[in-house]
């Protein structure tokens, strides 16, 4: 990992990789931005023939095997499940969907005036897609977190697209009722949901994380098909001035090793912990292939002049995953996607079992909006109901501010209902 201190001769160069990291989604996704365009064009345009295709090249998939996965493979996947996994992952949709439950926005009406009443309806998504990432690991976590609040909400159809599915995804997928699951991955994936293919009926919305191409496709297609957010990359950050460095060097390499473009900081204004960080991080990352490629390429120490500066700096990078010292530092925390507190909140249990969802923003993204939740899979409708009483009332009121803007067919149907 980069070690740099914002101050003194330093300086310059650590503003310049600050703006750098505060570019890092348009600048990653950019670069894969062609590829992606014409695999969208070519699902759009040829279907299930470009799908299988791209399905052939880059999933794995043989050229006599079936895009659906069916309820038999998963029952199978789920039957050839440990006992302890089996625990694990019940134990972790319970969590999911409790939280999801306590997330769950209600209707209510409130009366401003007499004889008016107003008030929202709450209505789920009717068909979603969730994208399960596949290849290097295996993530029935993800097929956990993006399905469940799905189904608090109500969904009624809920698609799964995961390439190379494992067979701890499908068995997570037998857990959770899921009976549309394709073993297509990447931006295919993304547009057959989008666009719709013979085999893949398109959805109205799609979630979950996925790398630069499946980032850069939602992207492109959320013109016409609604997307949670451009989850990429993992991402992490750990401000701190007395965390225990075994520790953070822990969390650290533990999110670095999703991905080589992950991307994983430390913010502090004590040098001593940064040192002692920059040393575990090297012992513990030592093995572990990909964590070490990603560190060495995005890894950076922020040494501050002060603790005020390390909080801005965190705040200007919006993270993904923050880690913080104690429940006093959420007062000044403002953009993150979740926060982990003290030295006993490993960010590991955020992403398996917890219960918050462990989709989140990233690309400084977190400046706008918090992770996956139950939120993105409904609709607030609002409700508006008059008497002849409450529209004498108020609307004189409303014949006044659209004759203001000239637009008098908005007074004139408001003047006509009170004669």
């Amino acid at each position: 990992m980069k070690l740099i201190r914002t101050f003194g001769r330093s300086r310059a160069a650590a503003q310049a990789l600050v703006e750098t990291l505060e570019q890092r989604g348009a600048v990653s996704t950019a670069r894969v931005e062609p590829s992606v365009a014409k695999i969208l064009s070519a699902v759009r345009r040829q279907g299930d023939v470009a799908l299988k295709q791209y399905a052939v090249k880059f999933d794995g998939l043989s050229k006599d095997q079936d895009l659906q996965v069916s309820r038999e493979e998963m029952k199978a996947a789920w039957v050839a499940t440990a006992p302890a996994l089996q625990k694990a992952m019940q134990t972790a949709q319970q969590n999911i969907r409790t939280f999801a439950e306590a997330q769950m926005p209600r209707e209510w009406t409130t009366t401003p005036a007499p004889g008016v009443k107003t008030g929202q309806i709450v209505r789920p998504l009717t068909n979603v897609g969730c994208y399960v990432p596949g290849g290097r690991y295996p993530l029935p976590s993800t097929l956990l977190m993006t399905a469940t609040p799905a189904q608090v909400a109500g969904v009624a159809r809920i698609v799964v697209c995961s390439p190379k599915p494992a067979r701890e995804t499908m068995a997570a997928a037998w857990l959770a009722g899921i009976t549309e699951f394709y073993r297509v991955g990447g931006a295919q994936a993304i547009a057959a949901m989008a666009y719709g293919t013979s085999s893949i009926e398109r959805v109205d919305k799609i979630v979950g994380p996925g790398n630069l191409y499946v980032t850069a496709a939602k992207t492109i297609v959320s013109a016409e098909c609604g997307i949670d957010m451009p989850a990429g990359p993992t991402e992490i950050t750990v401000t701190s001035e007395t965390g225990d460095p075994a520790g953070i060097a822990a969390d650290l390499v533990a999110q670095a090793e999703h991905d080589p473009e992950a991307l994983a900081i430390l913010i502090t204004s004590n040098p001593e912990l940064a040192t002692a960080v920059a040393a575990e991080v090297k012992m513990q990352a030592k093995r572990n292939v990909i964590a070490k490629q990603s560190l060495a390429a995005q890894g950076c120490i922020f040494v501050t002049e002060t603790v005020a500066e390390a909080r801005e700096l965190t705040n200007r990078l919006a993270p993904e995953h923050l880690t913080v010292d104690s429940q006093a530092d959420l007062k000044w925390v403002q953009n993150a996607g979740s926060v982990f507190v003290g030295a006993y909140a490993p960010q590991s249990m955020g992403d398996y079992i917890s219960g918050p969802n462990h989709v989140l923003p990233t690309g400084r993204v977190g400046r706008i909006r918090g992770g996956l939740s139950v939120m993105d899979f409904v609709k607030i409708i609002t409700v508006q109901e008059y008497t002849r009483k409450g529209l004498g009332a108020m609307g004189p009121h409303a014949i006044a501010l659209a004759e203001a803007e000239g637009l008098v067919g908005h007074a004139e149907s408001v003047r006509v209902r009170m004669q």
